[in-house]
């Protein structure tokens, strides 16, 4: 299966349901307290993060989603610290207030890596849902899919109105659940329990075979188009109806906390498919996302940036426009791995044969090649103001899609000197008349122990030609 990272910044998802805030106190202890056998907690540092829903939120961000979170909030500071948060990462917040029930937080109390206390204030009985269904409704305009996480905390209330909402809207709306009761979830595109979740309402199953069976039946039983059940070191299971099961084995190499990345999996669930891409596609991409997540402390989430190094670790992809940091990481990955770099720059206004051309037998002088590209200011420096003809973004994406280029990056100086100077390539290329010693970047390369090849366009094809032969 190939995977490809869609282009997340073009989609708009909104995420529903109970949103916290994790509240850190971190400090030093150095005796116990006269009036209780308890530690004294010198508090030298807080740190508040967005939990819940609100992290489903913070990981669709992070990928670069639009994102809208609707959700009950106290009138209360915890309710403004968390609003406030969450529009610096970039969410649109639809809440609903309300002056009975405080902000859900929960608050940490650590020392020396060691969490001593929690303290939750919350009030998780179930509350009125029309409120947060209307809310609901005016936020999904425009929506490419819907996520209702489900913590139990009362956001939710109506979440089989929620569900008829999101349908009727012709939006894919995925659920996270939570209790025993599945049968509110009935009409969903999509639900993500885990295993032990699933095993609470169907059963134990004792062989695969007998968790898919059950799976089978519950797609069937709740009128749903899949179930994804994330099994922990085991993986994932998708079950989509009329399909073959798909298992999906476990990406981390190493797992140092799994907070969080169940809500990691479902927002990137939820933007792959609000991107176009297909439910297989977008579970190994939530798998590998997953597999990332987990090795890190704490709450967290991941970047496209980050799922597009993994997947060039693994050979399975990482091509493409890339930014100059993951660009560094992937060249330190693929010379781990033995393969010679090639690099070559250019305009690339208007693309043809001899472009084609040149870029194969760049490509054959080593494995992996990289494109720099002028970006317009420099072309029009270069160029005349009449060019370029073509925009940056029209120009990488086109030289992105072709088999002999592995990454293009812009630039924007009138060479590409300092960005190969940083790169170092095994070889650097240039095509047309040129003295080796006279292309920039060349010294560096040199001095590094590479080498500079000079290649000859393809006779007859040349971009001013056919510009000037449209304007004749």
């Amino acid at each position: 299966m190939a995977i490809t990272i869609p282009d997340f910044s073009k989609t708009h998802v909104v995420v529903a349901g109970d949103v916290m805030l994790d509240r850190y106190l971190f400090g030093s202890t150095g005796r116990i307290s006269p009036e209780a056998p308890v530690p004294i907690v010198h508090v030298q540092e807080t740190d508040d993060r967005p939990g819940g829903a609100a992290n489903v939120a913070v990981n669709l961000a992070s990928l670069g989603v639009t994102t809208r979170l609707v959700g009950v909030v106290g009138k209360d500071d915890a309710g403004e610290s968390l609003q406030s948060i969450l529009k610096s990462r970039g969410i649109h917040c639809d809440f609903h207030s309300v002056e009975d029930r405080p902000t859900i937080t929960k608050t940490r109390v650590q020392s020396r890596g060691q969490q001593l206390i929690r303290l939750d204030q919350e009030n998780s009985a179930a509350m009125p849902g029309d409120a947060v269904v209307d809310v609901l409704r005016k936020s999904i305009k425009d929506a490419g899919a819907v996520v209702l996480s489900d913590y139990g905390k009362g956001a939710l209330t109506d979440v089989a109105t929620m569900i008829v909402v999101c349908r009727e809207a012709g939006i894919p709306v995925l659920v996270d659940p939570k209790g025993e009761d599945f049968d509110k979830y009935r009409g969903a595109s999509l639900m993500t329990p885990n295993q032990s979740e699933f095993e609470a309402v169907v059963g134990v199953c004792d062989t695969e075979d007998d968790l898919v069976n059950r799976a089978k039946k519950m797609l069937d039983d709740l009128n749903m188009d899949a179930l994804l059940i994330t099994r922990s070191e085991k993986g994932m299971l998708l079950l989509e109806a009329d399909m073959e099961p798909v298992f999906l084995r476990a990406q981390a190499r190493e797992v140092f906390d799994v907070t969080g990345a169940g809500d990691t999996v479902i927002a990137t669930l939820a933007g792959a498919i609000a991107s176009g891409q297909d439910l297989a596609l977008a579970a190994a991409l939530a798998n590998i996302a997953a597999g990332l997540v987990v090795r890190k402390i704490g709450v967290a989430t991941v970047t496209p940036g980050e799922i597009s190094i993994s997947l060039h670790q693994r050979g399975q992809g990482g091509r493409g426009l890339v930014g100059l940091k993951e660009l560094n990481l992937m060249v330190a990955e693929s010379r781990d791995r033995g393969e010679r770099i090639i690099m070559t720059n250019g305009c690339f206004d208007v693309l043809h044969a001899g472009h084609v051309s040149y870029l194969e037998e760049a490509k054959g002088l080593g494995d992996r090649l990289i494109v720099a590209v002028n970006d317009d200011a420099s072309v029009r420096r270069l160029k005349g103001e009449s060019r370029p003809v073509n925009n940056l973004e029209d120009r990488l994406l086109v030289l992105a899609g072709l088999a002999a280029v592995d990454w293009v990056v812009p630039f924007s100086d009138d060479t590409p000197a300092s960005l190969i100077a940083e790169l170092l390539p095994d070889v650097l290329v240039k095509g047309g008349d040129y003295n080796p010693d006279d292309i920039a970047g060349a010294k560096d390369v040199l001095q590094n122990g590479g080498e500079v090849r000079v290649l000859a366009f393809r006779d007859g094809h040349s971009s001013s030609r056919i510009i000037d032969k449209l304007r004749d």
